[in-house]
């Protein structure tokens, strides 16, 4: 059974309302300036709305290896948050969805 985008994002909805979805995630953070610059922009483009999306000059020219920190840093991230294992379970959905 294929799982529309609509089901997807209720899924989505639904986990992070759960008890405890909320609670403060202590993350001791060491990141270069340039790669807060370069995450800041990814969060930015992330939540930008369909009418906001356009092509980025700055994301098509990272770097693959500030790529790769930053994905480190994202892993790093949801292992101190204890979310790896929700956040892969999440990724199956997201590609259900699709």
């Amino acid at each position: 059974m294929m799982m529309t985008e609509n089901d997807v994002a209720k899924v989505f909805d639904t986990i992070l309302s759960i008890p405890g979805m909320n609670e403060t995630v202590k993350i001791d953070l060491k990141i270069s300036r340039k790669n807060v610059l370069l995450l800041n922009h990814v969060i930015e483009r992330g939540s930008a709305t369909q009418d906001d999306y356009k092509s980025s000059v700055l994301l098509n020219s990272i770097a693959a290896e500030n790529l790769h920190e930053l994905k480190l840093f994202a892993d790093e991230c949801l292992q101190k948050a204890g979310l790896n294992e929700l956040h892969e379970k999440l990724q199956i959905f997201n590609q259900s969805g699709k």
